[in-house]
């Protein structure tokens, strides 16, 4: 009953992905609607994908990037072409899951659905399925229960078409076996560096090289265009700030809120469950109610028997095992017929057997905690933030358009925006586009301020809008053109990059040279590094390098391979020796390789899958639903 159905972790992992990343399943009703507006970005196996859907699911995907990135996120990736793929790709993708499993009839039971939502931790207090935390969770993201369960059943369909295709993997024992052996396979290890920065160390380097390199590299010695700017900053925090509140309106607020400032009555409650079906015929009501009252006369002979009755009668087996305690819950939590018993009741009063949907109970309340109301001094703080919030949202639309209009009307200063909004005027240090700071990693920021208007003409930039509801005016005070450094300036850097390439080339000529005369047999030189043991499964060495190692002859031994390194080095490895490891029949790694081979075959197989369905139900994409956002 209330607490007693089974987490289904597989499934909750669905379900939190609706209730903190609503990219959601839409309903049944909404994927086959006949009705076509003309207003549509894609067609999928005739039914329509329209302009509404696919734009709530963009702005959802546009707010998670900006909540995971703190805010700042550059408004062009937020309206770019490659981010609306991913949209209606993945609304399509959706779309033929659904077609397919309604052509199928997959079916979700409402004993399915609600041992799902009842095995959801988030809709959980204490352990247990709370009613009223799941209906204000689900309306906090816009939806009533019965939407949130409608697209949750159709999530479920897909779930199961996403289980069947995935669990058909199969991995032969042979082949996780030789996975294995490949992945614990060790080989013991010496290196011989030539070190780049060594071998050029004492390159001569003539002015000559110097100028002919400084000429052919003209962009790497070029200072970008940089400036410093004075800007503003206008948000709503710089509304609240001015905004004052009176404790009369703090007072009118509390008084005026009672119910959201107190803390409701609660109940501690037992019962015992004897399952009754709602449709059941009379007799056996009768045979249920009796012996119910007969548990009930028991009870309240001898109370201290009320546990041990539970676990010995009681139906509902979340509860049973605990004498029949269902913890303390609050009105609006449970089913009516129950609740209104159990706040009916005294302490320690045993009530006469009640009907629910779920059966028929015998009720004893353990404990009562009265509603109590908080005082004005602990919700103070409270109250002055919402207010001042609530204040600032109606100012701020309206401030906003005149910071806007100033900005642009008045555009040699920004002294007028910052009187007329009451905020300060700020001043950068120098930004470049290569290199700017918040509020400046902003595209349409950094183009204004480098634009003509701004940087020849000297007008503010626009009020432009950089995320949460932020809008930026910058103005530029100094200004400097891009330029190339005179060689002077960058004739050390010069120097140091020549003589890195000479030592890159005198690296790689001493070093296979080395290796040409190792794999003759002949000795090579000395200053071999430590030996060490590299596991295929634990890469001890940058890839290449591992897979030089790892590729080269077991036999004979010593065997010596040799690259170039990222850093110009040039290195020599050899190998001294080669451990397999000994696996026997019953090793455990065995079947957790298998499994993790399984869910990369699961995920190619369902990716196979999905692109079959798309050829199945044909799609169309409208052109335009591809096409960015113009600025």
């Amino acid at each position: 009953m209330f607490e007693a159905v089974r987490n289904n972790k597989r499934i909750a992992q669905i379900i939190l992905g609706i209730m903190v990343i609503p990219f959601a399943f839409f309903g049944m009703d909404a994927y086959f609607s006949d009705s076509v507006t003309g207003n549509e970005v894609a067609q999928v196996g005739g039914t329509p994908i329209s302009a509404f859907d696919f734009d709530q699911a963009l702005r959802e995907q546009q707010d998670r990037l900006r909540a995971t990135a703190g805010g700042q996120v550059d408004r062009a990736l937020l309206e770019s072409a490659e981010l609306r793929r991913v949209v209606l790709d993945n609304l399509i993708n959706q779309r033929v899951l659904a077609l397919y499993a309604a052509e199928n009839r997959l079916v979700v039971t409402p004993q399915q659905l609600q041992e799902t939502i009842a095995g959801v931790e988030a809709f959980q207090e204490d352990g247990r399925f709370s009613l009223q935390r799941y209906e204000n969770l689900v309306r906090a993201q816009g939806m009533t229960p019965a939407t949130f369960e409608a697209r949750l059943a159709q999530d479920v369909r897909v779930q199961q078409i996403v289980s069947a295709v995935g669990d058909a993997g199969f991995v032969p024992e042979s082949s996780a076996r030789r996975f294995l052996d490949a992945q614990l396979e060790e080989r013991r290890i010496r290196e011989l560096r030539f070190a780049a920065d060594r071998l050029g160390a004492d390159a001569a380097v003539s002015d000559e090289q110097i100028s002919a390199f400084y000429e052919a590299n003209p962009a790497r010695f070029e200072r970008p265009a940089r400036l410093q700017a004075e800007y503003l900053v206008f948000d709503r925090a710089a509304v609240e700030a001015g905004i004052e509140v009176s404790d009369d309106a703090v007072r009118a607020f509390y008084e005026g809120n009672p119910q959201r400032f107190g803390v409701a009555e609660e109940r501690q409650a037992r019962h015992i469950l004897l399952s009754l079906a709602d449709g059941a015929e009379q007799a056996e009501v009768d045979k249920v109610m009796n012996e119910a009252k007969a548990l009930v006369d028991t009870l309240r002979q001898d109370p201290a028997r009320f546990a041990e009755l539970a676990r010995d009668k009681s139906q509902d087996p979340g509860s049973a095992s605990r004498g029949g305690d269902l913890g303390f819950f609050g009105r609006g939590m449970m089913v009516g017929a129950f609740e209104d018993a159990v706040f009916t009741l005294e302490k320690g009063q045993i009530g006469d057997p009640v009907r629910s949907e779920f059966g028929v109970h015998i009720i004893e309340v353990t404990d009562i905690k009265p509603s109590s109301v908080k005082a004005l001094d602990e919700v103070r703080a409270e109250i002055l933030s919402e207010l001042r919030g609530q204040e600032a949202g109606r100012r701020f639309a309206e401030l906003a358009e005149q910071f806007a209009n100033t900005v642009y009307e008045q555009p040699d200063s920004l002294a007028p925006a910052a009187e007329a909004v009451g905020i300060e005027i700020r001043t950068s240090d120098w930004i470049s586009r290569d290199a700017a700071p918040a509020p400046f990693n902003n595209e349409r920021l950094l183009n204004a301020l480098f634009g003509e208007d701004a940087t020849q003409k000297g007008r503010n930039t626009e009020a432009i809008e950089i995320g949460n509801g932020t809008l930026v005016s910058g103005r530029v005070k100094t200004f400097e053109a891009a330029k190339r450094l005179p060689l002077d300036e960058v004739r050390s850097r010069i120097v140091d990059e020549l003589r890195r390439e000479q030592g890159r080339a005198r690296a790689r000529e001493q070093g296979e040279a080395a290796l040409a005369a190792l794999n003759k047999g002949e000795t090579g030189p000395d200053g071999w590094g430590e030996a060490r043991t590299l596991q295929r499964a634990a890469p001890g060495l940058p890839a290449q390098a591992m897979q030089a190692v790892f590729s080269a002859p077991a036999e004979p031994l010593p065997a010596h391979v040799g690259l170039a390194s990222a850093e110009g080095d040039y290195v020599i490895y050899r190998i001294e020796s080669v451990q397999r490891p000994e696996i026997t029949a019953d090793d455990p790694r065995i079947a957790a390789v298998a499994s993790q081979y399984a869910q990369l075959l699961a995920g190619r197989d369902f990716g196979a899958f999905l692109s079959d369905l798309r050829q199945r139900y044909e799609v169309s994409i409208s052109p335009s639903a591809l096409q960015a956002q113009q600025q």
